[in-house]
Order: structure tokens, then C-alpha cells, then sequence
């Protein structure tokens, strides 16, 4: 037998590539939860914006109804 710590160490340095992929896709996948939480804040703000759109038009026509009705 030549070098045994060689055969015996292979397994980790294979297992250690492993590692690094899953921290890499974990990375990525991270990243792209983070994307769409942001995408997710910005739809809910403009959504907040025509809400808040529709009733300041809806509070004017009744206004402008109250006013005629006088």
C-alpha cells in the first residue's frame, strides 16, 4: 500500500465538494426568496397606492353629491 491517509482522505474531499454545493444553492436560493420578498413589497405598496386612490375618489364623489344635494 502506498499512501492509505490517501485512499482514506478522498471520501472527505468528495464530501467536502458536497458542501460547497449546498452552501452555494442555499446561497441561491436565499438570494431569490430575498428578490421576491422585495418584488412582494413593491407590489403591496402599489396596491396600497390605488386603494388609497380609489377612496380618496370615492370621499370627492360623495362630496360633490353632498354639494349638489343642497
Amino acid at each position: 500500500m502506498a499512501h492509505p491517509w490517501a485512499l482514506l482522505s478522498l471520501p472527505v474531499l468528495l464530501a467536502g465538494c458536497g458542501v460547497a454545493e449546498t452552501g452555494a444553492a442555499a446561497s441561491a436560493a436565499a438570494e431569490s426568496a430575498a428578490q421576491q420578498a422585495a418584488q412582494s413589497r413593491a407590489a403591496q405598496s402599489q396596491v396600497r397606492d390605488q386603494i388609497d386612490a380609489a377612496n380618496r375618489e370615492a370621499e370627492e364623489q360623495r362630496q360633490a353629491a353632498e354639494t349638489e344635494g343642497k
